[in-house]
């Protein structure tokens, strides 16, 4: 049986919930709120205290309500007032961002300081929290500091349902940190926020900044149903609230060691397929690697009660050797170092206005030394050359200002930037020696089955002086009314990626059928017709080369009303429009989507018992992308991407070849399947002039049920259905042939080489009219032999937790799940594609037959285990465990039966050995099944303020595929790299720690 106090304060809970704090608390937020009810007398009202010095007071409502929200973190005392004096108190009433905490009196009793009627949970929130509509998962600090992890935000956000590994060859853009997946997004589909700022990497959407691990208040992970006031992301929202000053004094160092000694290794990579099969292609046990990580912190009062400062520094250095692959056979010796630093300054200039300064830095740098490495002896010779060192850093600084106008009525603006450098070089770089790829391919009756390269390991130079800025301002305002609580604001972001951009050059081997075309379109002679390639090994000089300064600008106006219907329901409709503008160097804008693009937001939470047993929730809404900066580098600036093709009859020492012959072109020289030939286009040519943007619809429904006061469970439904992509389409043969048709002079060869636009939809273009203007012409997905984009995602979650009661916590989440369809979204990661919204896809229609299948996030099981346990006072013993089932696998190559090769991009369409093959028709890498655990001892003679700690990362030390090659080549002359392993999962670790905290 229940007990009669508890129902009789929670029934409610969920009319309360209409405060202030936690109806606009949106991804972004950085505040909470707290909420209850209390007896009905005269001159009764509530006020709030925290440990920061933040102090409200409310009146309590006719009908016994009171909402105090747009708190920032922290603890809390909560006390009941009536004619001045202090009635009840409550104290150690800790937030969780975006949500509120109920804190209810039962009874009035004058010189009462407790209620032991009443349950209220210090640092812990209700067990439901029946005011969200959304899906989400905040993980505090007292658990980051429990739970064994990796030290990083993705690494917090894959505790969280839905969320999985991306692709092992994504990398952040700063950090250099590996990548997430949201129920079947692409990698670049995610939004970062630091206290409320975007951080997400503005030139390609690969991850963003974080804070150090130590200066982490709270992360919020939300996975889905978020706000009107949230936009730009369609695929999570990692978002980090770092920590503040209160009125004692606080400092602490760590320090934390992973040796070498401990460290687990990955299997070695061998060839399968080929004249290479059973041949090793990359050794794994001769690397070694250690880290150190060093931190500190301090925060305090400046002013008691008025002023805060809090500062956390954190240094991270690895040091190691990694052994190349059998085609690149060096021997690295490398370090990384990743210092970070963050700073906050609280002022609260009175009770109703409060002042925020916020101050972040990261960076990375590289470097490395290449020595010789024998694969037959596993001997490290003398230093060939150097690696190619860089130094990436991005510094933050954001202010953000509250006003409580009312007790109804609260404004908060906020102001930041994001300052970003890209640094590299190549010490000793020979400009006269050419990289040399594809070596596996050279003629073995030339190289006797040995491969010759140089020392030359620069593919591509980046400008050394690339940088970006970023800033964010937001201002929203937020007005209760009776049941409504109304929310408005606006949300702008601008970008600009300053000489960005790289060059490159290759001799590149290849090897195919002698006969057969290198490629039809653009034509490319076989062979098979120059001196030395009647047994199909040809090469190529490639060139490549980007640069550009270009910009983004992005607004965007909201509206939500939260509308407490009774003391059951709640309801939330909003409505975001956002407007997207791409900008060439020039200045000119190429994308230009401003007309209104409205993402109307539903979403409600029923208390179906009235006492926050059961809820109920569902949530409907559309979610707009952003194209990134880095998107202009191909589809605006004049890219140069060109291969001229030769046959040979030697290879010199350094692997260049000699006796070359010239194989005939469409051009009499060098071709580009794109037309990238250097030239930059027209602005107003580069986008079809009916160019939307990329958009997804996601339904949600789910329920979440306390079986008793120990235990809560739960299961929910996520529907995503992608409708609108923005890719390049290149097919500029079928959109000359529909202007010829339409009366139109047109060569297809003065065309751009790719167009943006909206596959699997009609798109209407602008060509230059030779005579003055433009010329308007209209092409159907049917006249591109195209299919309709599509994405779906389906998942079903269901979850048992037991909450931490002082003693232990856990948590038990299984999801089901299938991502399919056509596209990925922005990347490609089943051939590791970074280039954002200009991948391989749409390109040409016969590159999408067969495209229809389980695309490379899909993970059919998840299984997610973790939690901690209080074993003793001085010991925690803590454990993380996730099962995960792989990922599928894409076998593509020539087209159709006969293996040609109809729009010259080779081995990409979907056919392996001229049989249809859809992406997971050939198979699904293996099961990981990672388990990890952690201790700590705090000795009770140091007053637990000096602790030890041990983490084992991947205690089984299984280390399995994540990713394998998926080019297959023809049946005639197979890529003898097919289905080798590309990259393994993470082996077991060890790492030791030592922190004090005072």
């Amino acid at each position: 049986m229940k007990n009669s106090t508890s129902i009789r304060l929670s029934r409610i809970s969920l009319a309360l919930a209409l405060a202030l704090g936690s109806t606009v608390a949106i991804a972004q937020s950085t505040t909470g709120s707290i909420f209850g009810q209390a007896p009905v007398a005269e001159g009764e009202s509530v006020q709030v205290k925290s440990t920061s010095g933040v102090t409200r007071e409310v009146a309590v409502g006719s009908d016994g309500r009171y909402t105090v929200g747009s708190l920032p973190l922290g603890s809390y005392t909560v006390s009941l007032m009536q004619g001045g004096k202090v009635v009840d108190t409550r104290s150690d009433v800790g937030l969780r961002v975006g949500s509120g905490t109920e804190v209810s009196f039962a009874a009035a009793s004058g010189d009462a300081t407790s209620l032991s009627s009443v349950t209220v949970s210090a640092n812990a929130l209700p067990a439901i929290d029946v005011s969200s509509v959304d899906a989400r998962t905040v993980i505090t600090s007292q658990q980051l500091a429990k739970l064994p992890l990796a030290r990083s935000a993705e690494a917090i956000a894959l505790l969280a349902p839905g969320v999985v590994p991306g692709y092992s060859g994504f990398k952040s853009g700063t950090t250099g940190g590996s990548l997430v997946s949201f129920a079947g997004s692409s990698v670049t589909e995610n939004a970062y926020y630091l206290n409320g700022f975007n951080t997400t990497d503005p030139l390609s959407g690969f991850g963003g900044i974080s804070l150090p691990y130590g200066a982490i208040d709270q992360q919020e992970i939300l996975s889905g149903g978020y706000g009107a006031a949230y936009g730009r992301s369609d695929g999570g929202v990692i978002s980090q609230s770092g920590k503040r000053g209160t009125n004692e004094w606080h400092f602490g160092a760590q320090v934390q060691w992973a040796p070498a000694f401990a460290q687990g290794v990955s299997p070695s990579s061998y060839y399968v397929t080929g004249a290479n099969a059973g041949n090793l292609y990359r050794r794994y046990s001769d690397n070694k690697s250690w880290e150190t990580t060093e931190s500190a912190y301090v925060g305090g009062p400046l002013i008691k009660d008025k002023l805060f400062f809090f500062a956390a520094v954190e240094g991270d250095k690895k040091a190691g050797n990694s052994v190349g692959p059998a085609t690149s056979s060096y021997n690295t010796d490398y370090e990384y170092n990743n210092p970070k630093w963050y700073t906050k300054l609280d002022w609260n200039i009175n009770d109703n206005n409060i002042l925020e300064l916020t101050g972040a830095s990261t960076k990375t740098s590289y470097k490395g030394n290449e020595y010789d490495y024998d694969y037959a002896t596993n001997q490290t010779g003398d230093l060939n050359s150097f690696d190619t060192s860089t130094k990436n850093s991005a510094r933050v600084s954001i202010a953000k200002y509250t006003s409580y106008i009312t007790d109804d009525l609260t404004l908060t603006a906020m102001y930041g930037k994001q300052k970003m450098t890209y640094f590299s070089q190549t010490p000793g770089y020979d400009p006269s020696l050419e990289y040399i790829s594809g070596s596996e391919f050279e003629n073995p009756a030339i190289t006797g089955g040995n491969s010759i390269v140089n020392s030359q390991t620069v593919l591509t130079a980046n400008d050394p002086n690339h940088r970006a800025t970023s800033s964010n301002l937001r201002v929203d305002l937020a007005w209760k009314i009776g049941d409504h609580t109304i929310t408005g604001g606006i949300d702008n972001l601008n970008s600009h990626d300053v000489d960005d951009g790289e060059t490159g050059s290759a001799w590149i081997y290849g090897y195919g059928d002698p006969a057969t075309n290198i490629s039809d379109s653009p034509y490319v002679a076989a062979p098979s017709t120059g001196a030395g390639g009647q047994d199909g090994y040809y090469v190529s000089k490639y060139l490549y080369s980007t640069s550009a300064s270009v910009r983004v600008k992005q607004r965007a106006q909201y509206i939500e009303d939260s509308w407490q219907v009774d003391d059951r329901w709640l309801v939330k409709i909003g409505l975001r429009n956002d407007q997207f503008t791409n900008y060439n160097p020039s200045g000119e804008a190429f994308l230009r989507m401003t007309k209104p693009q409205w993402a109307p937001r539903l979403g409600f939470s029923w208390d179906v018992n009235g006492d926050s047993s059961l809820k109920v929730y569902a949530n409907a809404g559309r979610y707009y992308l952003a194209m990134p900066a880095s998107v202009a580098l191909r589809a605006a600036a004049g890219s140069l991407y060109t291969n001229e093709y030769y046959t040979y009859t030697g290879i010199d020492a350094n692997g260049n070849p000699t006796g070359l012959t010239q194989l005939a072109s469409s051009t009499g020289g060098a071709v580009s399947a794109n037309n990238e030939y250097g030239t930059p286009p027209d602005a107003k040519t580069v986008a079809s002039s009916n160019i939307k943007s990329e958009y997804q619809d996601e339904y949600m429904l789910g329920f979440t049920q306390q079986i008793n006061a120990d235990y809560v469970w739960g299961m929910k439904g996520q529907v995503r259905k992608l409708r609108n992509i923005l890719d390049d389409i290149c097919d500029t043969t079928t959109i000359a042939s529909k202007a010829q048709s339409l009366g139109y002079d047109v060569d297809a060869s003065t065309l751009n080489g790719c167009y943006l636009s909206n596959p699997g939809r009609s798109n209407t273009y602008r060509i230059v009219n030779p005579a003055g203007g433009y010329y308007s012409v209209s092409v159907s997905a049917a006249d591109f032999g195209m299919p309709s984009a599509k994405r779906s995602y389906y998942g079903l979650e269901t979850f048992l937790e037991h909450p931490f009661d002082g003693k232990w916590q856990a948590k038990i989440d299984y999801v089901y799940s299938k991502s399919y369809g056509n596209t990925e979204g922005q990347v490609r990661s089943d051939i590791g594609q970074t280039d954002v919204s200009a991948t391989v896809d749409w390109d040409f229609g016969k590159l999408m037959e067969n495209s229809n299948g389980l695309l490379s996030n899909d993970r059919t099981h998840q299984l997610k285990i973790y939690g901690s346990w209080q074993a003793a006072p001085e010991w925690m013993l803590s454990g993380n465990i996730a099962l995960m089932s792989g990922t599928p696998k894409t076998c593509i190559g020539y087209y159709g039966a006969d293996e040609s090769n109809p729009v010259g991009y080779g081995s990409y369409y979907h056919y392996c050995g001229g049989v249809a093959s859809a992406p997971g028709d050939a198979g699904r890498q293996p099961w990981q099944h990672i388990i990890s655990v952690s201790a700590e001892y705090r000795p009770m003679w140091a007053d637990q303020k000096l602790g030890f700690n041990v983490m084992v990362y991947n205690l089984l030390n299984e280390s399995v595929p994540t990713s394998t090659y998926a080019i297959y080549g023809s049946s005639k002359a197979l890529n003898t790299n097919y289905d080798r392993i590309n990259y393994f999962s993470t082996p077991r670790y060890v790492r030791f720690g030592i922190n004090y905290d005072f």
